[in-house]
């Protein structure tokens, strides 16, 4: 898998920040290549996409979302495989860092192509500048949904924990992305 980290500066407030990025069906506003999200519950979204004038359709699953912090998320299913954590940050007031790492398994050798020659990295580059134009540019007033979804263990159920620690370092997620939740405590789950 390759991972890619990126980070940008909004001028918003932290709370509307997250907000707009709850919003998945609004995706295709500023995600270059992604055609259309639908939101099929509270953790499932299915995805329409087209790169490179390649056709795709898969799932994602939110594993964790902590409002105001951190979502993160992963591919069910066969096909597109990539995980991730998109992490919020307040700077003050009216600033807020975005910053976003996944993983994802290019497939063919067009796609692996690609990613060597940073392809990708830009492309989230642009997706995260058009995500702060878009928050940037709206009058605030739209909220996301602000729900708590805690990682599922293999029987479906939330372990039973306390809230998290704020983490001890802010900024892009530290590290390798774990394959299932639980596998590094005290990180973002995937």
């Amino acid at each position: 898998m390759t991972m890619v980290q990126e980070s940008i500066r909004v001028t918003a407030p932290l709370h509307d920040v997250y907000g707009r990025w709850t919003r998945f069906e609004e995706f295709p506003r500023f995600m270059d290549g992604v055609e259309e999200v639908r939101q099929l519950d509270d953790r499932l979204c299915h995805w329409r996409t087209r790169v490179a004038g390649v056709a795709r359709e898969f799932d994602t699953e939110i594993v964790d979302q902590l409002p105001d912090e951190r979502i993160s998320w992963r591919t069910v299913g066969d096909g597109v495989k990539q995980k991730g954590v998109v992490s919020f940050q307040r700077l003050d007031d009216a600033h807020t860092r975005v910053s976003l790492a996944m993983e994802v398994e290019p497939q063919g050798m067009v796609e692996q192509a690609g990613y060597a020659l940073g392809f990708v990295e830009e492309r989230v580059r642009g997706d995260l500048q058009r995500f702060k134009q878009y928050v940037e540019e709206s009058d605030g007033t739209d909220s996301g949904w602000r729900g708590r979804l805690r990682p599922v263990d293999s029987t479906g159920e939330a372990p039973p924990s306390a809230e998290p620690e704020p983490p001890e370092r802010p900024g892009p997620y530290p590290g390798p992305l774990p394959d299932t939740p639980g596998e590094a405590p005290g990180a973002p789950h995937i």
